[in-house]
């Protein structure tokens, strides 16, 4: 039986820890720093440990990719060409886009203690993961947090046929009490690309309604899809938010926009991506301990309502993910086949001991 045979018929847990350490392996062995290399690693794993499997350590054979050919920097310097009080314009110069946004973040929190808001356009990043990641920190610091992306091309403007916009992200996490913070993540598609990557490589098919082939079509062949367009949300209103957060990223920084962004997925040329990063410090509107009591109140009502038939709950925003972050650091991560095999692929490839415990 090969390798990739026992990985379909067999697929192991794996320790999300371990998993980690060999994601920063890869990372370091092409120049990133140790904390760096170590930051981008827990950015994928973690994606996987919150059950977001399109966002995971599927990408890893991407950015490396994309570090091997230079379009993405191993070494991030990040400059502020404006610097305005409650807002600044944060270059990043191309570096690696979960360093250049985990930097963003202190920007932002430090700017909303000291104004009430903190505000961070961040111009020539890269794709940088999950936007939850992110917004969550902030959250723990007693902030609400909104960010958003640009990204690569792959819908069309609503009636055309060219890709010219991105599933372009983005995330607004709130400080919670008891339930701790109260977050979403979503996109202007109807799903991510990263998902038909995913059953692309697992020779699934999708369902229609996500994308159509290139004349426009609805299919669900993943190949036809990536040759063609994912379909926006809600129709033309999916289309109209694509097109707000791509100015707000992209031209508002002085970043690229629309096709002008190349995504992870592209491994020579330069992303251009942009975010903006906004953050209300919570204290400059109430007492922390008074919201956090008032946002108990909430999930608690949010909760306290029957339920329809097929639900076992009433899950608030963000809980899903708490909870598959807990089952999977009991019992391990379990990858899709391919993605495992391709980690290993990318390890041994860096020169990184890839065992994993298989």
């Amino acid at each position: 039986m090969s390798e990739a045979t026992s990985l379909q018929v067999n697929p192991p847990r794996l320790d999300p820890v371990r998993l980690q350490q060999v994601a920063a392996s890869v990372y370091q062995s092409i120049g990133v720093p140790q904390s760096d290399a170590a930051l981008a690693a827990d950015t994928l794993v973690q994606a996987d440990l919150w059950g977001h499997q399109s966002h995971g350590l599927l990408r890893l054979g991407w950015y490396y990719a994309r570090l091997k050919s230079g379009a993405m920097k191993a070494v991030t310097h990040t400059s502020l060409p404006v610097d305005a009080g409650a807002i600044c314009v944060m270059d990043g110069h191309d570096g690696i886009g979960q360093v250049i946004t985990r930097q963003a973040v202190d920007q932002a929190v430090t700017r909303a203690k000291l104004h009430g808001v903190g505000v961070v356009s961040i111009r020539n990043s890269n794709h940088f993961g999950t936007c939850m990641y992110y917004t969550r920190i902030a959250a723990e610091q007693g902030c609400v947090m909104l960010l958003m992306s640009n990204a690569g091309p792959n819908m069309a403007p609503w009636g055309g046929l060219k890709k010219k916009i991105g599933t372009n992200p983005w995330s607004i996490a709130v400080p919670g009490g008891a339930y701790g913070p109260i977050v979403m993540d979503m996109a202007n598609s109807g799903v991510a690309r990263g998902k038909i990557y995913l059953a692309n490589n697992r020779n699934e098919t999708i369902p229609s309604h996500w994308a159509v082939d290139a004349a426009g079509q609805p299919t669900t062949d993943p190949k036809a899809a990536l040759e063609g367009f994912i379909l926006p949300m809600a129709g033309h209103k999916g289309y109209v938010m694509g097109v707000m957060v791509d100015i707000l990223s992209g031209v508002l920084s002085g970043s690229q926009f629309l096709d002008r962004v190349h995504g992870p997925y592209d491994p020579v040329n330069r992303s251009g991506a942009g975010h903006l990063m906004v953050a209300l410090n919570v204290a400059a509107f109430q007492p922390l301990t008074e919201f956090h009591q008032r946002i108990d109140q909430y999930i608690r009502s949010l909760k306290d309502v029957p339920l329809a038939a097929g639900h076992e709950q009433v899950f608030y925003p963000g809980e899903l993910e708490k909870k598959a972050d807990a089952e999977n650091r009991a019992a391990g991560l379990l990858l899709p086949a391919d993605t495992l095999a391709d980690v290993v692929r990318v390890a041994r490839e860096a020169g990184v001991d890839s065992a994993l415990g298989i």
